[in-house]
């Protein structure tokens, strides 16, 4: 078979254009799916749209939160990712510190949170609590969460029932990536 230049030309970009497709599309979708069951199940980046966990976490920081739930051994004062226990705001996430176990006895009185009747000191709280909650004891696969801004925070001192349940955590806070020069552990972790 004799091809003129222009039809020896036009079988080399027919040949080319399956061979792109052969060499790219498959590692294009590995990627995709390496990358959409990494940000589903284990780790993703969350930006902080209020400032209930001032001074600690600042409006629009970002934060890589750690998903493996079923793994994570949570620990009192964590910052935990979860989706909260009120109707209207099934659907949104909302970042807290992590103030009550399962079994823990919490309490807020005289501006200090008391944990199974001992004080706790929290030196990333922004000011003195001015409400009282509890006591409560915290069921078993549930937890208590508080803002580090306690007096401007949508948290359980005020819903109508203060436990998250584990099946709503979606994980715990890791580090802040974004700004750049915030970059690291946030302050306040334990």
């Amino acid at each position: 078979m004799v091809f003129n230049r222009g039809e020896g030309d036009e079988a080399v970009k027919r040949k080319g254009i399956p061979r792109w497709f052969k060499e790219w599309v498959p590692s294009l979708l590995i990627t995709l799916a390496v990358s959409f069951t990494f940000n589903t199940f284990v780790a993703q980046g969350m930006r902080v749209p209020t400032g209930s966990m001032l001074p600690t976490i600042q409006l629009e920081d970002k934060l890589l939160v750690e998903k493996m739930v079923a793994l994570t051994d949570f620990q009192f004062g964590d910052v935990v990712v979860f989706y909260p226990p009120l109707p209207d705001k099934k659907d949104e996430r909302f970042v807290k510190r992590l103030v009550g176990l399962p079994g823990d006895t919490i309490e807020v009185k005289a501006g200090t949170l008391y944990r199974n009747g001992l004080a706790v000191v929290e030196p990333y709280v922004k000011e003195t609590m001015t409400y009282t909650f509890g006591p409560i004891e915290v069921p078993q696969d549930q937890y208590i969460f508080l803002g580090d801004n306690r007096n401007e925070s949508l948290d359980a001192h005020l819903w109508p029932t203060p436990f998250v349940d584990k099946s709503q955590l979606v994980g715990k806070v890791m580090f802040r990536y974004f700004p750049f020069d915030q970059m690291g552990a946030l302050d306040g972790l334990n």
